[in-house]
């Protein structure tokens, strides 16, 4: 596309639904913050899921190479997604920013990104970028395989259990740190442990996890740090592998899922690599960017620098 018919604006993806109703009730607020700092934008509305991923398509086929998200992580992982499916341009001409009314809003606790919505349009107009890599999970519904792109943090077992149950939920317009905190416990009590067959960059290993989770990003559930040390833009997927650990142990150790030292655990295994294959002998299912999705098997890859995202005041070294 030739440079003169790039648009100008920010194509704004707004979730009405995000944060139990916030995306609706505070967007009237959000508009006028945005035009009182001289920030053109378009705006659209979703309606219903998925809704992002065709905007975010058909904005950059339109033209447009700037994009705002006004949800959670569910709606910046739909906005990645629809960049991604598009062939007009490579994903790294399309800067991507958030304002984040979400109710778990982990991706942006990395960029420094406030929840107050005066600071996160003061990042959106200082537009700082940053280069960040995308990850890739190839998995199965049935027999039909699928792809989708996420951003931030993938999982499956244990924690996709979790997040199931309280995507449930959410899609009854219930929604908080409660209700995810109460479905981890709830959750703990019926959940049963897995043998898997793991393949990391070519190597293979077979053990029986609790959990395992592939990280870009450092936080998922509203603030657990489980990748502690991954980095958005090493061309690498952080991957924390936490083994047969008993229900009891899982309740004495919850602090470590939240202070950022979870891979000193001994049952706790971490990697860092290009390529991740799981199969299991009973099925496990996965999320990611707390989306879910299907099951084993499925590989995991990245692409490095994918796509522009503006940051904040705090950025990872």
């Amino acid at each position: 596309m030739h440079s003169e018919n790039i648009r100008p604006e920010w194509f704004t993806i707004v979730n009405p639904n995000a944060g139990n109703g916030k995306g609706k009730k505070d967007w009237n607020r959000i508009a006028d913050l945005l035009e009182k700092k001289e920030i053109p934008i378009v705006s659209k509305f979703t309606g219903r899921k998925l809704d992002a991923i065709e905007f975010a398509k058909d904005a950059v086929i339109d033209g447009f190479r700037k994009i705002i998200t006004v949800g959670g992580d569910g709606t910046l992982n739909e906005v990645i997604n629809g960049i991604f499916s598009q062939q007009v341009c490579p994903g790294k001409d399309v800067s991507v920013g958030m304002i984040p009314v979400g109710t778990g809003n982990d991706w942006g606790r990395m960029f420094g990104i406030p929840l107050v919505y005066e600071g996160a349009v003061g990042v959106i107009k200082k537009n700082r970028l940053l280069l960040h890599d995308v990850g890739v999970i190839n998995y199965y519904i049935g027999n039909e395989q699928h792809k989708r792109y996420f951003i931030n943090i993938a999982g499956l077992g244990f924690e996709a259990l979790v997040i199931k149950k309280t995507n449930r939920q959410k899609d009854k317009g219930r929604s908080n740190q409660t209700i995810y905190f109460f479905n981890l416990l709830t959750s703990l009590m019926a959940y049963k442990k897995s043998n898997v067959t793991m393949e990391i960059d070519g190597k293979q290993y077979s053990t029986r996890i609790f959990s395992i989770n592939v990280g870009n990003g450092r936080y998922c559930g509203g603030g657990m740090r489980q990748t502690p040390e991954a980095l958005p833009d090493d061309g690498l997927l952080d991957v924390t592998v936490i083994r047969d650990i008993g229900r009891i142990e899982i309740i004495k150790n919850l602090k470590i899922l939240y202070d950022g030292t979870i891979l000193s655990h001994p049952k706790v295994d971490g990697y860092r690599c290009n390529n991740f294959k799981v199969s299991s002998e009973s099925v496990l299912f996965a999320e990611a960017d707390g989306e879910s999705l299907g099951h084993t098997p499925i590989e995991f890859s990245i692409i490095p620098a994918a796509v522009n995202i503006v940051y904040g005041t705090k950025i990872i070294p």
